[in-house]
C-alpha cells in the first residue's frame, strides 16, 4: 500500500488553486501528510503590465504571503501541517523542479481553463508540470 508523508500543493491566489487545497488537504487527512505549499513567482511582469518591473516581485510577494498564510490556517483548522515556500522563476517550469528535488510523494495543483488555443499563447503550468514531474501530479478541476 502507498504512504503519502508529504504533498506538494502548487497555489497562486485562484480559486482553483483553493480547490487544489481543499483536495490535497482530504488526501492528507488519512496518511497524517505534510502539506507543503509552492507560489512561484514570475520573474517579469506580464507584458500587459507595463511600468511593474521595480515593483511586481514586492507586490506579488505581499500578496503571496497573504494567501499563504490564509492556506495555512486553512489546513491548520483541518489538523494538518502546512508549511510554504515562495520562489522567482518560470511557474511552468519551477513546479516539477521542486518536486523533482525534494522528497515529495505527489503534487495537487489547481487546473485552469483557458480553452486550447490561449493555453498553446499562454502555456499551462498544470499541463507542463504533469509532464516534467517524476512524480503522481493530481490535477483539480
Amino acid at each position: 500500500m502507498t504512504t503519502i508523508k508529504k504533498i506538494l500543493v502548487s497555489l497562486d491566489g485562484s480559486k482553483k488553486s483553493f480547490k487544489g487545497l481543499d483536495m490535497a488537504i482530504t488526501l492528507a487527512k488519512p496518511f497524517g501528510a505534510t502539506l507543503v505549499g509552492l507560489c512561484v513567482i514570475p520573474n517579469e511582469p506580464p507584458i500587459f503590465m507595463p511600468g511593474m518591473s521595480s515593483s511586481f516581485k514586492q507586490k506579488m510577494t505581499e500578496e503571496a504571503k497573504k494567501f499563504l498564510e490564509r492556506a495555512k490556517k486553512i489546513s491548520e483548522n483541518n489538523g494538518i501541517e502546512f508549511k510554504y515556500w515562495i520562489a522567482n522563476g518560470v511557474p511552468s517550469e519551477y513546479v516539477a523542479e521542486f518536486a523533482n528535488n525534494r522528497p515529495f510523494d505527489m503534487i495537487v495543483i489547481g487546473g485552469r481553463s483557458h480553452g486550447r488555443i490561449r493555453e498553446l499563447l499562454l502555456g499551462s503550468v498544470a499541463h507542463s508540470t504533469v509532464h516534467q514531474s517524476e512524480i503522481p501530479v493530481l490535477v483539480v478541476k
